[in-house]
């Protein structure tokens, strides 16, 4: 099957260089994207809306042949939740690495600081995030920073619009690493996450380590896609 892979903030399609060959000898079609303004830190990224990067996983989605496999990983979760929306008939099922949808009205990440309209990778250290690279050595983590390409900021502070319930009709695989799937239900249940709440059929997954794990495990990564295509 086509399986759409979606990229999180700072990243691009290379980010899944390690997980497709993977996927590819598994038989199915891998089609990581490279949303607009993410081609390098030196892209031109002014006037980069929201809007432009869900656009682009939709016009994915109707190139692929459906039913696809859409994947998202940490805020691109969120952005393929919303292209998702745009065509629930054409995903079979989503998976969420380390992310989860935002709800309709709400932005897909606010607090971070922004300059001449760009978000930079912040420090995750000095900001008290050390689980997002906890699997990550300091050559890692300088290459991490060394290849981050600069958010635009409409992208993460516009709100999130979706329409279409059948959006809550498709499964999801939501795959945990740097949280459990014991935490992950524990949000869910208390309320943190109506959107993710709101969808029928959900599987949680366990995949311990930092908060990259097509990076730093891309094997094990590779093999929890699989298993939700396998559900499709």
């Amino acid at each position: 099957m086509d399986i759409v892979l979606v990229p999180g903030l700072w990243l691009n399609a290379a980010s899944w260089d390690d997980v497709t060959p993977h996927l590819e000898q598994a038989g199915h079609r891998a089609h990581p994207l490279t949303l607009p303004g993410m081609e390098s830190p030196r892209a031109d990224r002014d006037g980069i809306t929201l809007d432009d990067h869900v656009d682009a996983v939709v016009a994915a989605l109707d190139a692929a042949d459906a039913p696809v496999l859409l994947v998202g990983h940490s805020v691109g979760s969120g952005i393929a939740h919303a292209a998702l929306d745009r065509r629930p008939d054409r995903v079979a099922r989503a998976v969420h690495v380390g992310g989860f949808p935002s709800e309709d009205g709400q932005p897909l990440l606010a607090g971070l600081e922004a300059k001449d309209g760009e978000v930079a990778m912040p420090d995750w250290k000095a900001i008290g995030e050390e689980a997002n690279v906890a699997d990550l050595d300091d050559d890692a983590l300088a290459r991490l920073y060394a290849h981050a390409i600069p958010v635009p900021e409409p992208v993460i502070t516009t709100p999130v619009r979706l329409t279409d319930e059948r959006r809550y009709t498709v499964p999801v695989t939501s795959v945990c690493p740097e949280y459990t799937a014991a935490d992950l239900r524990g949000w869910v249940e208390e309320g943190h996450l109506p959107e993710l709440a709101a969808i029928r059929d959900v599987t949680y997954v366990d995949l311990p380590g930092g908060h990259w794990p097509q990076l730093t495990q891309p094997e094990a990564l590779a093999r929890v896609v699989l298993e939700a295509a396998d559900l499709t």
